[in-house]
């Protein structure tokens, strides 16, 4: 008699190729801060917001939308490839301004969160133009650099932010733009930079913008964090500077943090073309691949941001209950700014993440004394603080960083 034991361990096994992964390290600070007992413990390492009571909550504009949904939505059959198109409409309008920045030449689809449209560009890139680099800056989200390299795409790196000064370094920037090669992709975050919250000016904003025209450099934008650092449209400059200064652009957007649907994925993919041909070129690959990957898009996050978008009173709703979340983010920030010369960079900077110049024995040692969970990069949850924690907070890491500094 054959066991069980026996067959999965035959040589003929489809996964007798299959190694052991190491775990995600934010997956096991997760559980790390689950497991721990101490009441007075802080969890600044889950990327997602929190309000003063320590809660994700629902908006209310949220909510409201699917009520609406609830009573007035007559089907659940299949969306199609390109997903809701009211609400790439909607949301590309948000993005870009009104009917697409002006642009008229564009592909767009929903997708499965920003990861979906991120995995996606990538992807195209491949299939556009094989061997074409992408630039990405350090330190940047933990999943840009494999989402690219799953898809095949070559990677260049800079530095982007300087950890001890807590600036960014755009003469770094600058010096990439200049070594790239024509058609090269550089990877840039729309606002609210994460894991820093560094983000680059307007006024720079507008000069890589004609850089990259100049020089035939394509930007990818992802754009997680809308409204969530100085205001929409404050938020969306970067974006809408390239639109008259690059024949091409990619942009990645999500909804999960503005509107609070995290585990609803819901994000799109925008392609900005030269011209009719190359946008339906690049609508028809994108739907070709998202036949193989997905097939078709989840149905709810959309329809719930459609509904927001499309009503003026939900809309109106929407952005007040942003503004609070945008107003208590950078009200802490200049809350923990201003406990120390060492931390005043914080006030400028924006969105739900700092980066601090913390050691990972120092990061070990606030989680092993004091119960303060982060990641060893020094890379920290703005929203995992609460008025009350500030100072409290300060005062635990500011004899490591001036350790560090000396």
């Amino acid at each position: 008699m054959t066991t069980i034991a026996a067959i999965s361990a035959s040589p003929s096994s489809p996964f007798a190729g299959l190694h052991h992964q190491p775990g995600d390290a934010l997956l096991s600070l997760i559980a790390s801060y689950a497991a721990d007992p101490r009441s007075d413990k802080m969890d600044l390492g889950v990327g997602i917001y929190r309000d003063e009571q320590g809660n994700t909550p629902v908006l209310q504009s949220v909510k409201l939308a699917e009520q609406q949904l609830m009573q007035e939505q007559g089907t659940k059959s299949y969306l199609g490839a390109e997903g809701n198109k009211a609400y790439v409409a909607l949301l590309g309008d948000l993005v870009f301004g009104p009917d697409m920045g002006g642009r008229p030449f564009h592909a767009a689809l929903q997708t499965p969160g920003g990861t979906g449209a991120l995995c996606m560009g990538a992807e195209l890139i491949v299939r556009g133009s094989p061997g074409r680099s992408i630039w990405l800056g350090e330190p940047t989200w933990p999943n840009h650099a494999p989402i690219f390299q799953k898809a095949g795409v070559p990677i260049e790196r800079y530095d982007y932010y300087d950890v001890a000064g807590m600036t960014v370094r755009y003469d770094a920037l600058l010096q990439a733009m200049e070594c790239a090669q024509p058609g090269d992709i550089f990877l840039l975050h729309g606002c609210c930079h994460n894991p820093t919250g560094a983000d680059l000016s307007p006024a720079q904003w507008q000069e890589i913008a004609g850089i990259m025209g100049a020089r035939g450099l394509v930007p990818f934008v992802d754009l997680a964090y809308q409204g969530l650092g100085d205001g929409l449209e404050e938020d969306a400059a970067g974006v809408r500077a390239f639109l008259n200064a690059v024949p091409q652009a990619i942009v990645a957007v999500s909804c999960s943090k503005n509107f609070g649907l995290y585990r609803e994925r819901t994000g799109a993919l925008y392609v900005i073309a030269d011209a009719a041909d190359e946008a339906a070129r690049c609508l028809e690959n994108l739907i070709s691949l998202s036949r193989v990957f997905w097939s078709m898009p989840p149905d709810h996050g959309a329809a719930v941001v459609a509904a927001i978008l499309a009503d003026p009173s939900l809309t109106a709703l929407w952005q007040t209950e942003l503004a609070d979340m945008r107003q208590r983010l950078n009200g802490l920030r200049a809350q923990l700014a201003a406990t120390h010369p060492a931390l005043a960079p914080l006030a400028s900077q924006r969105g739900m993440f700092a980066t601090l110049p913390l050691s990972p024995e120092a990061v070990g040692s606030l989680r092993e004394r004091f119960g303060v969970y982060m990641p060893l990069s020094g890379r920290i949850n703005i929203a995992g603080l609460r008025a009350e924690t500030v100072s409290h907070f300060a005062e635990l890491i500011l004899p490591l960083l001036s350790r560090r500094s000396a």
